[in-house]
């Protein structure tokens, strides 16, 4: 059973970030990396989700994003449940490429009511 490298659970939250830098903070490459990882990805899904073009859309388990100007990917740990293979190859794939992974968090905006 893949567990998150850093911390050995899942995050609370439910999603975790894989970032585009080595644990010595060296970015990775190549740089499209994020985009490759998701592209690889984008054929796990909910059933049913997705519609007629779902094959050009990446998976809502695994998606790129940008943190603080570094290449990112955000995992959503139903991915485990979901298809747990797919789950296991991305968390090897970060800690196979000595990428560092954090958990997700919400936090308030000042000022916003809560709902």
């Amino acid at each position: 059973m893949a567990e998150l490298p850093h911390t050995g659970t899942e995050g609370a939250v439910g999603e975790f970030f894989i970032l585009g830098l080595t644990s010595n903070g060296k970015q990775f490459r190549p740089s499209d990396w994020a985009e490759r990882l998701c592209g690889v990805m984008s054929c796990f899904r909910p059933e049913g989700s997705g519609g007629r073009h779902a094959h050009l859309q990446f998976s809502p388990y695994v998606h790129p994003t940008v943190i603080d100007g570094v290449k990112a990917v955000v995992v959503n740990n139903a991915l485990k449940k979901a298809e747990p293979l797919a789950y296991h190859f991305v968390v090897n794939f970060a800690k196979d490429n000595d990428l560092q992974v954090v958990d997700a968090c919400f936090v308030e905006l000042p000022g916003v009511p809560k709902v």
